[in-house]
């Protein structure tokens, strides 16, 4: 399965089109979203803030894998708190829409 390629995505396109990928091959999907409140948009977060955007885990021939991945467009910037995530995390991962090859490599 193979996306076509949109620099020009948003970031929300971008995780959709990774998620779909990602449980066509076999993978568990988390992810956060924002809500809106009465003070604008908010994530609720206990603890440290820049986690990345998906936590993927599969069990595959008995053996569990996991995988953290950070998306941002093609300009978006990094902050230091995903940077700090990204890390410390084994398996993590920052992903562009050009990275798209690489995607599809690490989640097969």
């Amino acid at each position: 399965m193979t996306t076509p390629l949109h620099l020009r995505q948003s970031e929300a396109q971008f995780q959709e089109a990774v998620i779909e990928y990602a449980q066509a091959q076999g993978w568990m999907v988390h992810a956060e979203r924002p809500a809106r409140s009465d003070k604008g948009w908010r994530t609720p977060v206990q603890g440290d803030a820049g986690f990345p955007d998906l936590c993927l885990g599969r069990l595959r021939d008995g053996k569990r894998e996991v995988r953290f991945l950070e998306l941002k467009t093609e300009i978006g910037k990094l902050t230091e708190s995903q940077a700090s995530w990204l890390m410390c995390l084994p398996n993590a991962y920052l992903f562009r829409p050009s990275d798209w090859p690489q995607i599809e490599e690490v989640l097969a």
